[in-house]
């Protein structure tokens, strides 16, 4: 068959159950071939692939809705649904999206790129079903990792007090999110996994036919509730089945043939295998081979290499953040399902008790970080920046507004190219620096990341967000630094004619830039965005100079707002003062060099801009 010659998913309801394995084995190739080309996530797709199929033999979308839970695992979908010819452009400049997309297809009804918001979106899906009278059905594809999180239980909790709903939730159990799943849920779904009614069904299929098969776990579902052996899901008032092989696509076919013929709320556990088809993924219990980039098939090895003497920012921090930990026991890292992604797996093997991975729950992270700092523990919490804006709430109202010291390390903030608008971290600035008893600081070189570390832990009287892009930095020996005791910026290149003022990975930029060919430019580098350092922001207004601010985030409550707003309150003139910055609105995939291009911040625009 030719993936690329799919044109809808009609055609998967005349093919036989041998060309429907066919198919999945192709599917697999496929996309095992493709995104070693242009990276993206692998094995959540590889494990799904079964279950796609199934789901398009039995529904009919885009008139039935599939809601994928975060999205980044619809790849096959996207195969299913005529998009196999744009994967060339995966993730890539005006290419295709890595995450379902609504203006990408009719068969996308709902994108996101944040987890467990599917039971959620399904319930409002649902209602407008039974307010509009339709008779399509709504299905949301979940991971088991997503249940950890609050919305998800806000939604199950709202469906089973609904009466006129029919929701069909799919169940992916891999036993992972990102990495490794933790807490309660996942040692309740692992109960449910090993128990025997599951084992003897899995075994019993080589040894009865698929018809006694079928009938014997619709029984066994039965009788559960007569033997008290009820699921969490019975409990919300769903009909459970499972848990059944996510890999059989007959047995898929059949239980979601009974979701579809119920008229009531129906959870269908399905046990999958993340990464199947490609040994490195099969076999990863980090989450290196959830997100990859472009890779070696045969070795596994990416074909993207650090430059010499340079590391990833997170891996920077990690490697800063040990010496907190040594000999301390007071100090712990609290993080959300991102211990592989942070960079923080060789911490978690030094001081695997001096770390605690509490799911995707970034709003509980925050909570429970404040109330251990209440309690005399040094806490810090590394997070993505879009990630953190879920814990919005708990920042303000639970951290902020008691005024208790913990440390953020707010990572991937500014561009992170191909994740694109869900996962772009354009926004913290402007949400952080309204909130009271929060200073947000980000440093340009390692050593003034370690200078930053020791301010925000031993000096500062707040909590501290530190933020640091997904780029890499120059690797350098911190162990003889001078301490920060104060917010203040550092210039290079005091006898310009005109003023830059940049932070992070773009004051070095601009820094090469300037050298490079020699210009008449003075540059600021304002490590600390809140508080401002008033002294030299003063000074640089009063110049009477051109002044442009160079921000990372969108020009709407970034640095050059704050010094606009500190420029009225203080009298000073604002009339040479200009932000060069994102535009407000939500920036689409693309390296960060095209998004740069695209909107005026590349080195090129920014010269002649700042030379005219």
């Amino acid at each position: 068959m030719n993936l690329l010659e799919i044109k809808d998913p009609s055609f998967v309801k005349e093919l036989n159950m041998q060309q429907c394995n066919e198919l999945a084995s192709e599917i697999r190739s496929f996309l095992i071939e493709s995104i070693s080309k242009t990276g993206g996530h692998l094995s959540s797709n590889l494990g799904i692939v079964e279950l796609t199929i199934a789901l398009h033999r039995v529904f009919d979308s885009p008139k039935d809705h599939f809601i994928f839970d975060v999205g980044h695992q619809s790849y096959v979908h996207k195969i299913l649904t005529g998009r196999a010819k744009d994967f060339p452009t995966l993730r890539q400049y005006k290419g295709l999206s890595g995450y379902q997309k609504r203006s990408e297809s009719a068969h996308d009804p709902w994108e996101a790129g944040h987890s467990s918001t599917a039971i959620a979106a399904l319930a409002g899906f649902e209602s407008a079903k039974s307010f509009k009278q339709e008779k399509h059905r709504n299905i949301a594809i979940v991971g088991d990792g997503s249940l950890n999180s609050g919305l998800s239980f806000e939604a199950l909790n709202y469906l089973g007090h609904c009466n006129d709903v029919a929701p069909i939730i799919i169940l992916n159990d891999n036993e992972m999110s990102i990495s490794k799943n933790v807490g309660r849920m996942s040692k309740l779904l692992n109960n449910l996994r090993s128990s025997k009614m599951y084992l003897s069904a899995i075994h019993s299929k080589a040894r009865f036919p698929k018809i006694i098969y079928n009938l014997k776990v619709r029984i066994s579902n039965s009788i559960r509730g007569f033997a008290n052996n009820l699921s969490m899901f019975d409990q919300f008032g769903f009909s459970y089945y499972g848990p059944i092989d996510g890999h059989d696509i007959k047995t898929l076919e059949k239980f979601l043939t009974i979701a579809k013929r119920k008229n009531k709320p129906v959870v269908i556990h399905i046990v999958t295998k993340k990464g199947k088809g490609y040994l490195p993924a099969e076999t990863d219990t980090l989450g290196k081979w959830h997100g990859v980039g472009p890779f070696e098939i045969e070795t596994g090895e990416s074909k993207k290499q650090l430059k010499e003497n340079t590391r990833s920012w997170s891996t920077i921090f990690s490697e800063l953040i040990e010496r907190y930990a040594l000999n301390n026991d007071h100090f712990r890292i609290i993080i959300p399902a991102m211990i592989y992604g942070s960079g923080l797996v060789e911490f978690q093997q030094k001081y695997p008790d001096k770390i605690i991975d509490v799911g995707i729950c970034e709003s509980f992270a925050v909570c429970y970080s404040t109330a251990l700092a209440m309690n005399e523990m040094q806490i810090y919490v590394p997070i993505y920046s879009s990630f953190l804006q879920r814990a919005y709430d708990q920042v303000s109202h639970d951290l902020a507004r008691q005024d208790v010291k913990i440390v953020l390390g707010i990572d991937r903030a500014g561009l992170v190219g191909g994740d694109g608008d869900t996962h772009q971290g354009i926004y913290d600035i402007a949400y952080l620096r309204h909130i009271p008893n929060m200073e947000i600081v980000q440093p340009a070189t390692m050593l003034e990341a370690r200078q930053l570390l020791d301010y925000a832990f031993h000096t500062a009287k707040h909590s501290v967000a530190i933020r640091y892009s997904r780029g890499t930095s120059q690797w350098m020996d911190t162990s003889d630094f001078e301490p920060i005791t104060k917010p203040s910026w550092t210039v290079f290149n005091q006898n310009g004619q005109v003023n830059l003022i940049a932070y992070g990975d773009n004051y070095i930029r601009m820094q090469e830039m300037i050298e490079n060919e020699n210009l008449k430019v003075n540059l600021y580098n304002a490590r600390f965005i809140k508080p401002l350092d008033e002294i030299c922001v003063t000074q640089i207004l009063n110049s009477g100079l051109k002044t442009f601010v160079l921000e990372d985030v969108t020009i709407v409550g970034g640095l050059g707002s704050a010094i606009f707003e500190f420029a009225q309150a203080q009298d000073l003139p604002t009339n040479t003062l200009k932000i060069l910055g994102l535009p407000d609105q939500f920036i689409e995939h693309g390296t960060v060099e095209e998004i740069w291009k695209q909107y005026g911040l590349d080195n090129e625009t920014i010269r002649n801009t700042i030379l005219k």
